[in-house]
């Protein structure tokens, strides 16, 4: 029965997508981005709303009066399919860093396009870290926070992989403040599959780091260790309430 919810849950919100695309390229040439966000993420909010209802997946948010008030650059744990729609809640008008291929996915990549992602073409190396920081940091001159995940692909619980440097130097870069996040989606949405167990995911969001007068080595660090350490207990704590 669980799996057919979630399988339901999935049906529905992909024919959801098509009126909330259609309108976001329909507004394109008449509106600005923040008109967009508006339209285009009360798709994110039904499916949130419809995930809880058919699949028991709740969230709550610890120390949520870290967020400060200026545009900053989240880097985050990379667990599931999750964060990529909470987040978009949580946070204020954000867009984010991601893989050029997923542009050129139907619907789902058309919408994407649409809120103004920094699109990477990985294989470029130093022109793609030319273009995060130039197109990072217009992006928050205009006051959009950036979505940067620094492991690069989402990671199963209980693992952690090396946090590319990537955010750390568009943080040296702009001298925008990093909020480093944690969480434990993966328990509930493990990465590549659908939602397998229902329950409150916790998400924590961490002290601001500032980043004016210190380098991207030393922001890095803090972050990963940051992120590293309470994803671990996060995990242990979601295990012993399963």
């Amino acid at each position: 029965m669980r799996r057919l919810r979630a399988w339901v849950w999935l049906v529905v919100i992909l024919g959801a997508t098509v009126p909330f695309v259609t309108a976001g390229l329909i507004m394109r040439p008449f509106t600005d981005f923040y008109t967009r966000y508006r339209v285009i993420t009360q798709w994110t909010r039904f499916s949130l709303w419809l995930l809880e209802r058919l699949c028991g997946i709740r969230y709550r948010i610890e120390t949520e009066e870290n967020l400060p008030q200026e545009a900053a650059i989240v880097m985050a744990k990379h667990q599931s399919a999750w964060e990529t729609f909470a987040f978009q809640k949580m946070f204020p008008p954000q867009t984010w860093v991601l893989k050029r291929e997923l542009l050129r996915l139907p619907l789902f990549g058309w919408g994407l396009a649409l809120l103004d992602p920094i699109a990477i073409d990985r294989s470029k190396g130093r022109k793609a870290g030319e273009q995060l920081l130039a197109q990072g940091a217009e992006r928050l001159r205009r006051g959009i926070w950036l979505i940067i995940f620094p492991e690069g692909t989402r990671a199963a619980v209980g693992e952690h992989k090396r946090f590319k440097g990537g955010a750390a130097r568009l943080a040296e870069h702009t001298g925008a403040p990093v909020v480093p996040v944690a969480h434990n989606a993966g328990l509930f949405w493990p990465r590549k599959s659908l939602p397998q167990r229902s329950g409150t995911i916790t998400v924590s969001i961490g002290p601001v780091i500032e980043s004016r007068g210190r380098n991207a080595e030393e922001i890095n660090a803090e972050a990963e260790a940051w992120i590293k350490k309470r994803t671990a207990e996060l995990e242990a704590q979601g295990k012993e309430n399963a």
